[in-house]
């Protein structure tokens, strides 16, 4: 058992070790403009002036001073950011030395280090067809860690995939508007309308998670294939050109699929692929969204 929690501290420490050093790297000096719709609190009242907009006058105050006040706000400084990440039997997948699940917990690190470094709040919701754990927003770096050890040991109790249960989930668990990064490979149907609420509440931003053996069924002849969210395992023989277009075309459907659920509400997305440099592909992301 202690030898198991050694390991576990190393990796702990491993993962703390290079997300500190991305978020660094990726988001000097540009980390704030990257997030849009941020909140506005309230900071004072000032005497109404020729072309205040009527919305802000204080009409308690007007009242008691008999004369027009209007409320001044400020954009808040402080920041919530919320983990959405996909948990599901789909994640443990992989075959550029690296699954899914491992490529999802450096990225989310990599965001919470961001977060925290940045004095901001950051909280997270592990999800497969069900919702596993979650974590309500907090500062400070014991926060930070009991997240990345999270992400890194976590096993959930059900395999499957439920983005409408997560995203609902979330909309009536996080009532002030955040920031939230979805991060799944959307291997899920029917959740379109979560998506449309979520979104419309808070800042969403997708990242979607794959494999590039996903998108093209390699030539292996007669293999055994194993769905991890399912349990079932099929034979497939990789060598009929047939079977490896029609592997093809239904990846490309899923794309199209996600990318039009995600474009018809604004939501930003970036791709990314195990085992690549996700680095260049998240600071395109963040500089996109600063512009």
């Amino acid at each position: 058992m202690e030898e198991q929690n050694n390991d576990i501290l190393k990796k702990v420490r491993k993962i703390e070790i290079k997300a500190r050093g991305l978020s660094r790297q990726l988001f000097s000096g540009e980390y704030h403009s990257a997030f849009k719709g941020r909140g506005m609190a309230f900071s004072e009242v000032r005497e109404y002036q020729y072309g205040d907009d009527i919305r802000s006058i204080d009409w308690n105050v007007t009242a008691r001073l008999h004369h027009p006040y209007v409320k001044v706000f400020e954009e808040e400084r402080e920041l919530t950011v919320m983990l959405l990440v996909d948990v599901s039997g789909s994640n443990r997948f992989g075959t550029h030395h690296q699954f899914k699940e491992e490529l999802v917990a450096e990225v989310a690190a990599t965001l919470a280090f961001s977060a925290i470094q940045n004095n901001d709040k950051v909280g997270m919701i592990m999800f497969s067809d069900k919702i596993e754990k979650f974590i309500p927003p907090k500062k400070g770096s014991s926060h930070i860690l009991r997240i990345i050890r999270e992400l890194i040991t976590f096993r959930p109790a059900s395999n499957g995939t439920d983005l409408a249960e997560a995203l609902h989930y979330f909309s009536n668990v996080i009532k002030k508007r955040c920031t939230a990064f979805l991060l799944s490979d959307f291997y899920d149907d029917g959740y379109t309308d979560a998506l449309k609420i979520a979104s419309g509440k808070h800042d969403l931003v997708a990242i979607r998670i794959a494999d590039e053996k996903e998108v093209h069924l390699p030539d292996l002849g007669l293999a055994k294939f194993y769905d991890p969210e399912t349990g079932e395992t099929i034979l497939i023989d990789t060598a009929d050109s047939t079977i490896r277009r029609d592997f093809a075309n239904r990846y490309a459907a899923h794309v199209t699929r996600v990318d039009e659920s995600l474009r018809k509400y604004g939501i930003d997305q970036t791709v990314l692929y195990t085992g690549e440099d996700y680095v260049k592909e998240l600071k395109k992301m963040f500089e996109r969204r600063g512009r």
